[in-house]
Formats: structure tokens, C-alpha cells, sequence
């Protein structure tokens, strides 16, 4: 997830940009740059990679007396990772920084083309800063022509824009992206989290969406809702969440919407990376994984099955390898990995490439060791993911198979115009669905206390919640140590049944939409065996010992991403009631880069 500074003030302008652009690493990027407008004169520095690549182009670079800086770290979504497509970008005479995406890029790219501007990146980012400067042209007021660029932009933005016309002020925009504007003794500052701001500022107010603004070096008190700015870097990091992983928790339905910008609309599914016949002769799919995304897998077996009508297998990268696996011409081999450096993924991706087979990387890092391996890449643009225990790279990475499933299914001509439309209005609601709803929390902090004993956990479902009661049973189990199972529901009486009592908890994932009364039926036998039921539901079950409630959704993909983060959340709370640290589970490590 992309990252911004900014300053305004009489200090060295190079050194705070990059002191805050580091502060932002945790969050994940792939190129950096900064712009000083200082004397009359506009610098521009970027380079790919890590920030210190970009501390030695600009290592002889000094501003002194007063300026204006603006800086980003930026993750690839429109244009690959390179020094041109990074930020900031350059007109004439403004620069212009830049997190999210604008999503009519391409018509206002096309008008101003007319005009006589001309583009040297990728990227939907260059726009802002040439529309800026052909509204200059109609208005005499700077702010002005700022707004009225603004008030053209559809999409999610945070926007820092300096200008030679206007040296003394940074003009600023936020619409869906964080974006904070500070003051401190050396001057007034931005961010796009509280991370950099620290030891520099001791004000800070946070902008709501739609704001839209200019500021210079006196204007800072005239804003509203000023609050005094925490001063711990670690929280700062954290966002004021406990720990790493319920700040991931809570912003899934914010990176699930960056997985999906650019890619999904009411027009078709567009796929950047991907071109146009890479799926011709194409008549399987093997997907192939470890833990989390080994879950996400088996979850896009079922979408890819029922969605676009495709033979899909999944397997344990750990045990393909081992297995002599037969492998056909006509089959598309995919590997997911969060941090695109799992060993054993990588190693049964070498695997297929020597047997010929086309391959495709689900992925969360640019230029990682599967993505420069694989033919295709499909990047989840999840952020960097700090707590050990993987929740948004699940979620994003079920997105892009759900997804791809549709893709196929339009190529394949599998689904009328109303499908199609439904499919995407599914996937825009699924995502809200993942939004943290505070009572749900608070509801399962105190329902958490309850379950800290016994002698383990079953957790089923069935179809796609059976590979998402195997998930929830995982994150248990890696943060608080738990013993837990996922099961499908209807193996209970093959077996597992035998172990139900009363300290047999029981986590039940009933869908409405998607055999509701089959999953009823398996609870209430294991209830008839006095084990204690947790049932996740909008149904009111009335044989379950604790109901979890969830918003009523229009269909099963919805109810799957609402229960997604019931799971995470009651794992997280369960966790911090035994005392343990959730982002750094015992024995456990973030990327798993040995067999």
C-alpha cells in the first residue's frame, strides 16, 4: 500500500521527506521519490526499489531555507514498477504524489492527449498533474483549478500537488485514502499515517473524505477537529490497534477494494497483466500452495468449478513435489504466496516449468523469486502484512480468484450480461462486508473468554466454507495455541463425532444461501452429543449455545467474507485472553523460505 509525506517549512526538506518515507516501509512498495520546491526551483528524485537506492540519487542534493517537499512509496497498480512510473509526477511546473487509483484516467488521459499534453508513464497518477495545469488555464485562482481537477477525478485518492506557481502552499485532496495534515515546531506536514509525524509534530488533524484544500505555512490552525498527535512510533505504526494483525483485520475492506480497482466494473473484468489469449487451450487448472493459500485455494477450486465451468485440482506444494505428478499440456498450473518467496512453492513452480506447463503466480510482491518465475502474474496489492498469521493476503487472494473465475467465464462466454452484473455487485458488497462492525467486536471480545478451555475446537462448513472453516481453524491455532480442526460437515458422522462432549467446542458456519438446512442437520447431531455450538449465521439457530449474528448479505460470497472475519477476530481475542503475542506466534515465521 502506497505511502505519502509531506513538509512545509524553513528546515532541510530532503531529510524529512526521507525519514518519513521510511517510517512508511512497513506498509509495503516497490519504488520511492520525492520533490522539493525550494528558491524557484522543482527537484525530482525516484528510483526503484528501497528507499536507500533513493538516498543515493539525490545524496548531493541540499534545500536550504524555506520549501515545500512531498514524497510516496509506491506499490504497482497501473505500470510496472519502474523509476518513470514512480511518484511523483511532473508536468510543466507542478509535481504531484498520489495513493489509490482514478478510475477514469484513461478518458481524461485521452482529452488532455488532444490538447497537446503529452504522457511518459503508465500510470493513471500523471493525469492529476496535467489536468492541474490545463485548469490553470481557465482559472486565476490556484485553488480553484485544483478543485475543479479534483471534482473531475472518479475513484479513491490522497493527493499532494506543489506547484512553481504556487511556492508557498502544498494543495491537498483525500476521497477513500488516509491522508493527515500536522503541524510541529519546524513547520506543517502530511502523511498518510501517524508513522511519520512522529517526533516532528504535536497537532494533527485527520482529513474526512471530500476534503479538498491548500495549504501554506500559517494556515494549519483554521483547519477543524485538531487533536494532539500520539508520540509512540510503534502505535503510530499500529494505527492505535493492539497489534499488527487486528489493524490487518480491519482494513481488509479497504485493500479488497484496491484488489478490485482498475480490474472489475459493470464493463467487463480487466486483467493488467494479463493478456488476452493466455488462457486459450487451457482446459485445467492445478493450483498450488501452502497453509493460508493453500486455503484461499481450495477456495477458488470451487469458483473456478462453479463460475467458469473449469477442472481445477488443488494440492500441497510441500507434497506435490514428492509425488510424480502427471501433468498435461492443457494445464494451467497456479501458485499463491503472500510474500512470493515460499520455498516450497517456488520449488514445485520450477517443477511444472520443466514439465512445460504455463503457469500463473497469485502473489503480493512485485519482482519476489515466484513472480519473476511464473508467465503470468495477478498481484493481490494486499500491503506489507506484519502480524505472522495471514488474514488480508487470504482475503485478497480469494478476491482474485473469484475474480479470475469470472474472467474465464467471460471468455468462455459463460455468463449473460445479468450474471455478470451480479457477480460484480457481489463482489463490490463482499468487500464492505469485511468492514469491522464495532459491536460484532466488542460482542466477541466478551464471547471469547468462554472458550479457553476444553479440549479443542471443530470447525466446519460446507462447499467453500468447509476450506474457511479449515482456515479458521488454522488462525486459532497459530496465535493462541489451541488445539482445532476444520472439517467438512457432513464427515462428522464418519468419524470425528466421536469425540463430542461438552468441552468439544463446535464453531458452525451456516450460510443462507448455500446449504443452509444440510449444515442445521450436522449441528444438530453433534449438539445431540452435548457439544458446545458456536454458530455463525444471520439465521437464528436455536440449538446453539452462542450465536455470532452477521449482516444478511444477498449471497453466499458475502456471508463467506462476513465469516472470514468472525474467525480472525474470535481467534484474536481468544489469543489475547491467554496472554499470547498475536503477531509473533511461537515457532512460527512470516515467510517460509526453507522446505
Amino acid at each position: 500500500m502506497c505511502g505519502i509525506v509531506g513538509y512545509i517549512g524553513n528546515n532541510e526538506k530532503k531529510e524529512i521527506l526521507l525519514n518519513g518515507l521510511k517510517e512508511l516501509e512497513y506498509r509495503g512498495y516497490d519504488s520511492a521519490g520525492i520533490a522539493v520546491l525550494a528558491a524557484g526551483e522543482l527537484k525530482n528524485f525516484k528510483a526503484v526499489g528501497k528507499i536507500c537506492n533513493l538516498e543515493n540519487k539525490c545524496l548531493d542534493f541540499v534545500s536550504e531555507g524555506f520549501g515545500l517537499g512531498i514524497g510516496h512509496t509506491r506499490w504497482a497498480t497501473h505500470g510496472k514498477p519502474t523509476e518513470v512510473n514512480a511518484h511523483p509526477h511532473i508536468a510543466q511546473f507542478s509535481n504531484v504524489v498520489h495513493n489509490g487509483i482514478i478510475e477514469n484516467y484513461q478518458e481524461i488521459k485521452k482529452d488532455l492527449e488532444q490538447k497537446g499534453h503529452q504522457f511518459v508513464s503508465q500510470t493513471d497518477t500523471e493525469v492529476i498533474v496535467h489536468l492541474f495545469e490545463e485548469n490553470l488555464k481557465n482559472f486565476d485562482d490556484g485553488l480553484e483549478a485544483f478543485k475543479q481537477t479534483i471534482n473531475t477525478l472518479s475513484g479513491a485518492y490522497a493527493i499532494l500537488l506543489i506547484t512553481k506557481k504556487y511556492p508557498d502552499r502544498i494543495f491537498y485532496a483525500k476521497n477513500g485514502s488516509p491522508l493527515i495534515v500536522a503541524k510541529g515546531e519546524g513547520g506543517i506536514y502530511f502523511a498518510s499515517s501517524d508513522a511519520p509525524l512522529v517526533g516532528y509534530a504535536n497537532k494533527v488533524v485527520y482529513l474526512e473524505d471530500g476534503e479538498i484544500g491548500s495549504m501554506d505555512s500559517v494556515g494549519f490552525e483554521l483547519l477543524k477537529n485538531i487533536k494532539p498527535l500520539e508520540h509512540n512510533k510503534a502505535f503510530a505504526q499500529k494505527e492505535g490497534f493492539r497489534y499488527f494483525m487486528e489493524k490487518e483485520i480491519y482494513e481488509q475492506h479497504k485493500v479488497l477494494l484496491e484488489t478490485m480497482m482498475g480490474r472489475v466494473s459493470q464493463e467487463g473484468i480487466n486483467l493488467e497483466s494479463i493478456c488476452g489469449d493466455f488462457f486459450e487451450g487451457i482446459h485445467q487448472i492445478t493450483i498450488c500452495a501452502c497453509g493460508t493459500s493453500y486455503h484461499a485455494g481450495m477456495s477458488g477450486k470451487y469458483l473456478l468449478e462453479r463460475i467458469s465451468k473449469i477442472k481445477t485440482n488443488v494440492v500441497i506444494a510441500s507434497e506435490f513435489r514428492y509425488a510424480n505428478p502427471v501433468m498435461e499440456k492443457d494445464e494451467l498450473f497456479v501458485v499463491i504466496s503472500q510474500s512470493g518467496e515460499t520455498a516450497d512453492t517456488l520449488e514445485a513452480l520450477k517443477l511444472a516449468k520443466a514439465n512445460r506447463l504455463k503457469t500463473l503466480a497469485i502473489c503480493n510482491v512485485d519482482n519476489s523469486s515466484i513472480v519473476r518465475e511464473s508467465d503470468g502474474v495477478i498481484l493481490t496489492r494486499a500491503g506489507i502484512e506484519k502480524g505472522v498469521a495471514s488474514t488480508k493476503a487470504f482475503a485478497t487472494q480469494v478476491m482474485v480468484l473469484w475474480i479470475l473465475s469470472v474472467y474465464i467465464a467471460c471468455q468462455k462466454q459463460l455468463l449473460n450480461q445479468d450474471e455478470f452484473k451480479n457477480q460484480v455487485q457481489s463482489m463490490l458488497q463482499a468487500s464492505k462486508a469485511t468492514k469491522v462492525d464495532s459491536k460484532l467486536h466488542e460482542r466477541l471480545k466478551r464471547l471469547s473468554k468462554r472458550y479457553l478451555h476444553g479440549h479443542g475446537f471443530f470447525f466446519i462448513g460446507r462447499d467453500i466454507f468447509y476450506p474457511l472453516a479449515l482456515e479458521g481453524a488454522l488462525k486459532l491455532k497459530e496465535i493462541s495455541y489451541l488445539h482445532a480442526e476444520g472439517y467438512p460437515s457432513g464427515e462428522m458422522k464418519h468419524g470425528p463425532i466421536a469425540l463430542a462432549d461438552s468441552l468439544l467446542f463446535t464453531v458452525a458456519l451456516m450460510p443462507k444461501h448455500l446449504l443452509y438446512e444440510k449444515i442445521k442437520s450436522n449441528v444438530e447431531e453433534l449438539s445431540a452429543r452435548d457439544a458446545t455450538i458456536c454458530a455463525i449465521s444471520s439465521q437464528d439457530f436455536e440449538v446453539a449455545d452462542d450465536m455470532v449474528y452477521i449482516n444478511p448479505g444477498a449471497s453466499y460470497m458475502e456471508e463467506f467474507f462476513s465469516m472470514m472475519v468472525v474467525l480472525q477476530l474470535l481467534a484474536l481475542e481468544i489469543s489475547i485472553k491467554l496472554g499470547n503475542d498475536v503477531d509473533m506466534p511461537r515457532n512460527l515465521a512470516k515467510s517460509v523460505t526453507v522446505e
